[in-house]
């Protein structure tokens, strides 16, 4: 079968700008330039651009304007919320609670604030990835602080019942007459799921705009008004004084442009793709022996599929795929040019080896069912051919 041409399958890694959102950042590379700190004609145009993406952002999120930060990423996103809410409430606290599968920049923050004396609960999870809300609401105490966990796994695509954690957190809070902050990164989300914050009920809220075709370098930061909080970047007291830093209009507008977008193409995209992610599933757990699902079967993404294939190391699918033109994954792509197991996988219970023979395969709008053809066709011949080959093994000297 010949390749249709490159087929992108990592779109949980990142997405390509959307030529719309392109066109509406041009203009401030080069005509609308202006530094929206500046008092003059110039920068005041910046300013206004500013103050329009921010409500453009807002009526998607369901929240005010200046509840909206804009940062540098997903990454900056979570260490700003998780630190920024942690030092604000230490004399109130130093308990903070997460999970053993958040994405590296969550756990890596709270693994940092417990090398500087904070106590962190990475609470485990079910077979599927999930946190429920009782486990929270047990493991909360006089001393928590903050909250953090992902809407949607970035790994594995399964989806927490984050409206329903929130829920368990408020009622915590009110039994200890303390306050608790809720914080969800929501990178993967964004295009997919819900975003209302009133409805999820969450304090702070992360997203990264280079997953939902937008530029990489912008991110969203909600902190919802009168949420205790200490800036992590401080300087010329931009963004209220939240995040100082001469702010990236072009970034910001395309950020912004990128969101409407996502929201308004929300219910096709999650249909389209969930079609294609449906059909995939079923097919290789069908036409593939020893291929196992990773992740809930439904309450999942609708775009992503994790597969562990049994005998085969994930790396050599992946150069086998890319060799046929598939760009596909076998985790986080901030780790995966790591040899180390996915922790996702590891704390699902699967042995590092399991966690080595991982695939991740996640859709974006505009793949095809021609190009789900070819993957699938590829991948049955590849696996079975990588099983073919003779374990390779090693003795001391």
């Amino acid at each position: 079968m010949s390749s249709p041409g490159l087929i992108y399958l990592d779109h949980a890694g990142t997405t390509p700008t959307d030529p719309r959102v392109l066109e509406a950042m041009l203009p401030y590379f080069t005509q609308l330039y202006g530094n929206p700190s500046s008092v003059h004609t110039v920068g005041q145009e910046a300013r206004h651009a500013l103050d329009t993406s921010r409500e453009r952002v807002a009526r998607v999120l369901g929240c005010r304007s200046s509840e909206v930060v804009f940062t540098s990423g997903g990454t900056e996103s979570d260490n700003a919320s998780i630190i920024g809410a942690a030092t604000a409430l230490r004399e109130t606290g130093n308990h903070i609670i997460t999970s053993s599968v958040e994405h590296h920049a969550v756990l890596h923050t709270c693994q940092y604030l417990e090398n500087l004396g904070y106590e962190v609960t990475f609470l485990p999870v079910d077979q599927y990835g999930t946190v429920s809300p009782e486990q929270v609401y047990n493991a909360s105490g006089a001393r928590t602080t903050v909250v953090s966990l992902m809407y949607a796994n970035n790994e594995i695509g399964t989806i927490n019942p984050i409206a329903e954690i929130s829920q368990a957190v408020q009622r915590r809070a009110r039994e200890l007459d303390r306050t608790i902050v809720m914080h969800t990164d929501a990178v993967q989300a964004a295009g997919f799921l819900d975003l209302n914050v009133r409805g999820l009920g969450v304090d702070m809220m992360s997203l990264s705009g280079h997953k939902f075709y937008g530029p990489k370098g912008t991110g969203i930061l909600f902190v919802r008004r009168g949420t205790p909080f200490l800036p992590l970047l401080l300087g010329g007291g931009q963004e209220r004084e939240r995040r100082s830093g001469t702010e990236n209009i072009a970034g910001i507008v395309g950020l912004a442009t990128a969101l409407e977008l996502a929201h308004a193409g929300r219910e096709a995209a999650s249909q389209r793709c969930a079609t294609l992610r449906d059909r995939i599933i079923e097919e290789v757990g069908t036409a593939i022996p020893n291929a196992s699902l990773n992740g809930h079967r439904t309450e999942r993404l609708p775009n992503n599929i994790n597969f562990s294939f049994e005998g085969v190391e994930g790396e050599s699918i992946l150069l086998g795929l890319d060799m046929a033109g598939i760009a596909a994954s076998s985790g986080s792509a901030c780790s995966s040019g790591s040899l180390e197991p996915s922790h996702v996988l590891l704390a699902l219970g699967q042995t590092a080896e399991q966690a080595r023979s991982s695939l991740r395969i996640t859709l974006g709008k505009d793949n095809t069912e021609e190009e789900v053809n070819y993957l699938l066709g590829v991948l049955q011949d590849l696996v079975a051919r990588l099983r073919e080959l003779p374990t390779l093994t090693t003795t001391g000297s």
